[in-house]
Protein backbone atom coordinates (compact mmCIF):
# COMPACT_ATOMS: atom_id res chain seq x y z
CA UNK A 1 0.00 0.00 0.00
CA UNK A 2 3.21 2.79 0.72
CA UNK A 3 4.51 1.71 -2.29
CA UNK A 4 1.50 2.67 -4.50
CA UNK A 5 0.92 5.72 -2.28
CA UNK A 6 4.56 6.56 -3.11
CA UNK A 7 4.26 5.67 -6.79
CA UNK A 8 0.76 8.11 -6.82
CA UNK A 9 2.64 11.10 -5.19
CA UNK A 10 5.52 10.75 -7.24
CA UNK A 11 3.33 10.85 -10.12
CA UNK A 12 1.65 14.00 -9.41
CA UNK A 13 4.62 15.74 -9.01
CA UNK A 14 5.72 14.82 -12.55
CA UNK A 15 2.47 16.02 -13.98
CA UNK A 16 2.38 19.20 -12.20
CA UNK A 17 5.94 19.73 -12.99
CA UNK A 18 5.67 19.13 -16.84
CA UNK A 19 2.54 21.42 -17.05
CA UNK A 20 3.97 24.69 -15.00
CA UNK A 21 7.54 23.83 -16.99
CA UNK A 22 6.97 25.36 -19.79
CA UNK A 23 4.88 28.57 -19.33
CA UNK A 24 6.27 31.97 -19.16
CA UNK A 25 4.88 35.22 -17.87
CA UNK A 26 4.87 38.38 -19.70
CA UNK A 27 3.69 41.87 -18.83
CA UNK A 28 1.57 44.10 -21.36
CA UNK A 29 1.33 47.60 -20.87
CA UNK A 30 -2.25 48.11 -22.15
CA UNK A 31 -3.29 51.58 -23.69
CA UNK A 32 -7.40 52.53 -24.25
CA UNK A 33 -8.54 51.42 -20.95
CA UNK A 34 -10.83 53.88 -19.45
CA UNK A 35 -13.59 52.19 -18.12
CA UNK A 36 -14.05 49.16 -15.31
CA UNK A 37 -15.07 46.76 -18.39
CA UNK A 38 -12.30 47.52 -20.38
CA UNK A 39 -9.81 45.23 -18.54
CA UNK A 40 -12.52 42.03 -19.01
CA UNK A 41 -12.58 42.90 -23.09
CA UNK A 42 -8.78 42.95 -22.93
CA UNK A 43 -8.94 39.22 -20.64
CA UNK A 44 -11.56 37.68 -23.00
CA UNK A 45 -9.14 38.35 -25.95
CA UNK A 46 -5.96 37.62 -24.59
CA UNK A 47 -7.36 34.18 -23.31
CA UNK A 48 -9.10 33.43 -26.99
CA UNK A 49 -4.77 33.25 -27.78
CA UNK A 50 -4.15 29.44 -28.00
CA UNK A 51 -1.03 28.78 -24.99
CA UNK A 52 -2.39 31.51 -22.87
CA UNK A 53 -2.58 30.14 -19.49
CA UNK A 54 -3.84 32.92 -17.36
CA UNK A 55 -4.35 36.85 -17.91
CA UNK A 56 -4.75 39.02 -14.84
CA UNK A 57 -5.65 42.70 -16.01
CA UNK A 58 -5.28 45.87 -14.05
CA UNK A 59 -7.31 48.64 -14.88
CA UNK A 60 -5.52 51.19 -12.66
CA UNK A 61 -2.34 50.27 -13.72
CA UNK A 62 -3.05 49.71 -17.56
CA UNK A 63 -1.27 46.40 -17.67
CA UNK A 64 -1.73 42.37 -18.22
CA UNK A 65 0.28 39.93 -16.88
CA UNK A 66 -0.11 36.65 -19.34
CA UNK A 67 0.99 32.93 -18.65
CA UNK A 68 1.50 31.54 -21.64
CA UNK A 69 3.33 28.42 -23.28
CA UNK A 70 5.79 30.08 -25.25
CA UNK A 71 5.82 26.69 -27.87
CA UNK A 72 2.12 27.83 -28.76
CA UNK A 73 2.02 31.31 -29.02
CA UNK A 74 4.42 34.58 -28.32
CA UNK A 75 4.22 38.00 -26.72
CA UNK A 76 3.56 39.71 -30.45
CA UNK A 77 0.54 37.42 -30.71
CA UNK A 78 -0.53 38.84 -27.43
CA UNK A 79 0.02 42.21 -28.17
CA UNK A 80 -1.79 41.53 -31.53
CA UNK A 81 -4.97 40.25 -29.59
CA UNK A 82 -4.83 43.42 -27.48
CA UNK A 83 -4.74 45.66 -30.30
CA UNK A 84 -7.13 43.40 -32.52
CA UNK A 85 -10.07 44.02 -29.51
CA UNK A 86 -9.08 48.15 -29.72
CA UNK A 87 -6.84 48.33 -27.14
CA UNK A 88 -3.12 48.47 -28.10
CA UNK A 89 -0.56 47.11 -26.04
CA UNK A 90 3.17 46.78 -25.95
CA UNK A 91 5.27 44.18 -24.06
CA UNK A 92 6.87 45.87 -20.30
CA UNK A 93 10.37 46.52 -20.81
CA UNK A 94 13.12 43.94 -22.08
CA UNK A 95 10.66 40.44 -21.58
Amino acid sequence: MLKLLSYFAAMSLVCVTALAGGRQTATLDVSNMDCAACPITVRMALEKVPGVASAKVDFHAKTAVVSYDPAQTTPKALTQATSDAGFPSKLRGGQ
